[in-house]
């Protein structure tokens, strides 16, 4: 079906509050995100958190919504947020994407929730979804504030054109790569404005290869198309990730726990199982059965949701204690 009147692509919980928040990050960017909480919400106390990122290319209105909702039923505290330079949030040029600012953004996030009085500084966690997998985990590697983190459908942004998706990008592909994104500033700086890289279109036309297929399947139809979250970002953006590279700090994380949430139908759960390997103890990764990729963006009965909730009680448990 089509959005929904309040501009989200699923129903709001009658069994939780959703509230429009604004904060900014460390380089002055303002955060647009929405607050969730319980309505059996008890602000006497302090509670564990959770941030929750997006798709790469998605915001607050899709999936990290869908999330925090749930878990704000379940109980935490939960933001879903829109990265800088997309969707709600600020920053100049639009559509930016870049790994270090969006590992920020989730910092930022905890900043935020930090400041709430009925939430517990040391319970704080972290989920991110698809392309903002890799960012929350490069975020809990540098800021021991994060105490859980786990990722759904996790998507390897910084790779450089991967032949069928497998992480197999040559030191050729990533030279010309460089070359073609050189070429582009110069292009930019003549235009006195950045190019987009192709956005989705209004129909999904034929002859999509399957991956593609899938992502339009979300991006384009009404199950999850939104007007702000249009698939496009500066071409010129390409480098940051090549430069950022691969997650090398992942092993930081440790002892902090690590959750790594992929579906044996998804064609990048390659990704979640090179990191599993790579992630230090303690950590976990659930292969969810018949799940693609985009279903782990928005199906409550793909999500483990359960699962979610029993990692983040665990690891962000501590005594209830009332607000000073």
């Amino acid at each position: 079906m089509p959005l929904h009147p309040d501009g989200y692509t699923f129903v709001l919980s009658d069994e939780v509050t959703r509230t429009p928040v604004r904060y900014s990050n460390r380089y002055g960017i303002e955060i647009a995100a929405d607050l969730y909480l319980p309505k059996t919400f008890d602000d006497a106390l302090t509670h564990p958190a959770i941030v929750v990122g997006p798709p790469h290319g998605g915001i607050k209105e899709q999936g990290p919504g869908v999330y925090a909702q749930e878990l704000a039923r379940r109980g935490f505290v939960a933001i879903g947020f829109d990265p800088s330079y997309n969707g709600e949030s600020s920053g100049h040029p639009r559509h930016i994407t870049s790994p270090e600012i969006f590992a920020e953004d989730f910092s930022a996030g905890v900043d935020y929730l930090g400041t709430l009085p009925y939430v517990d500084r040391e319970r704080i966690g972290a989920i991110g979804i698809c392309g903002s997998g890799g960012f929350a985990l490069s975020a809990a590697s540098v800021d021991p504030r994060i105490k859980a983190v786990a990722t759904s459908a996790m998507y390897d942004i910084s790779g450089v054109k991967r032949d069928g998706w497998q992480g197999t990008g040559t030191s050729a592909d990533r030279r010309q790569t460089l070359s073609d994104a050189a070429a582009q500033r110069w292009a930019d700086a003549d235009a006195g404005e950045p190019a987009l890289s192709p956005t989705f279109p209004s129909e999904i036309p034929d002859g999509l290869d399957p991956i593609t297929s899938e992502f339009f399947e979300y991006y384009v139809t009404d199950r999850g198309h939104h007007p702000r979250s249009i698939g496009g970002f500066t071409l010129t953006s390409e480098p940051a990730h090549i430069n950022f590279g691969a997650l090398r700090h992942v092993a930081d994380i440790a002892p902090r726990p690590v959750l790594l949430i992929t579906g044996d139908r998804a064609h990048s759960k390659w990704f979640s199982d090179d990191v599993f390997i790579e992630a230090a103890e303690p950590k976990e990764l659930v292969v969810v059965p018949g799940a693609r990729h985009i279903d782990l963006y928005d199906s409550p009965d793909l999500i483990p949701f359960d699962k979610l909730d029993e990692f983040f009680t665990t690891n962000l448990a501590r005594q209830l204690t009332a607000v000073a």
